[in-house]
C-alpha cells in the first residue's frame, strides 16, 4: 500500500530549524521525485523543494539558502532541513510524490500526498 507519512513539525522560534521527515512505503524513490509543500491558513498550497530520483534539488526562492532537501533512499525518507525559520513559514507542510522522477514540473505532477505534519514558528 502506497503511503507518504510526514513528521517533525512542531513549534519553534523565529531563528529556529526543524528537521521534517518524509517516509515512503509501497515506492522506493528511484522511480519518483519527492516534493515538499506548504500551505498556511488563508493561502494556497506551493512548491517548496524537490528532490529527483537521481539526486538533484530545486527550491522555492523564498527558502533557498535556508532550507535543505536531502534523501536516504536505504531508508526510502525524504528530509527537509528548516534553519533561520521564519514567523511567515508558519504552515502545514507536505511530502508528495511526483508523477516523474525529475523536478523540472513537480509542483503540477503530484499523484500522491501525505497527510501533512504542521510547523509554527512564533515567539
Amino acid at each position: 500500500q502506497l503511503q507518504l507519512v510526514e513528521s517533525g513539525g512542531g513549534l519553534v522560534q523565529p531563528g529556529g530549524s526543524l528537521r521534517l521527515s518524509c517516509a515512503a512505503s509501497g515506492f522506493t524513490f528511484d522511480s519518483s521525485a519527492i516534493g515538499w509543500f506548504r500551505q498556511a491558513p488563508g493561502k494556497e498550497r506551493e512548491g517548496v523543494s524537490c528532490i529527483s530520483s537521481g539526486g538533484s534539488t530545486a527550491y522555492a526562492d523564498f527558502v533557498r539558502g535556508r532550507f535543505t532537501i536531502s534523501s536516504d533512499n536505504a531508508k526510502n525518507t525524504v528530509y527537509l532541513q528548516l534553519n533561520s525559520l521564519k514567523p511567515e513559514d508558519t504552515a502545514i507542510y507536505y511530502c508528495a510524490r511526483s508523477y516523474y522522477s525529475h523536478c523540472a514540473s513537480y509542483t503540477k505532477s503530484i499523484v500522491y500526498w501525505g497527510q501533512g505534519t504542521q510547523v509554527t514558528v512564533s515567539s
